[in-house]
Formats: structure tokens, C-alpha cells, sequence
């Protein structure tokens, strides 16, 4: 599959739940203080992602 997400630390010693398309990261979450955070962040991207609407900057 050519899209994940991924759980890293960061400099600071944080989980950091990375969204990656062919490797490259596409967005982020903020960092967390443990990986069950980071997961738990992923869980509820997955669930309330596809319902969300777009929004445009006026």
C-alpha cells in the first residue's frame, strides 16, 4: 500500500503519528508523551477523517 501511518520520536523525545504517501510524509500529528497517544490519534483520524468536511479560507 502505497499510504501509511507511521509512529516516530521526535527530537524531543515525543510519538509523532506521521501520515505517508510513497514514503513522504503528508501531515502530522502533534507530539504525544506516550505511543498509545499517538495511536489513539491515528484511531480517531480514521474514524472521524472520512466524514469531515473542506473548508476554504476566505
Amino acid at each position: 500500500m502505497a499510504h501509511y501511518f507511521e509512529i516516530k520520536k521526535n527530537k524531543k523525545g515525543e510519538f509523532v503519528a506521521y501520515f505517508k504517501y510513497n514514503s513522504e510524509p503528508i501531515f502530522w500529528t502533534e507530539g504525544y508523551s506516550s505511543k498509545a497517544s499517538a495511536k489513539n490519534a491515528i484511531e480517531s483520524i480514521l474514524k472521524n477523517g472520512p466524514g469531515a468536511e473542506v473548508r476554504e479560507a476566505e
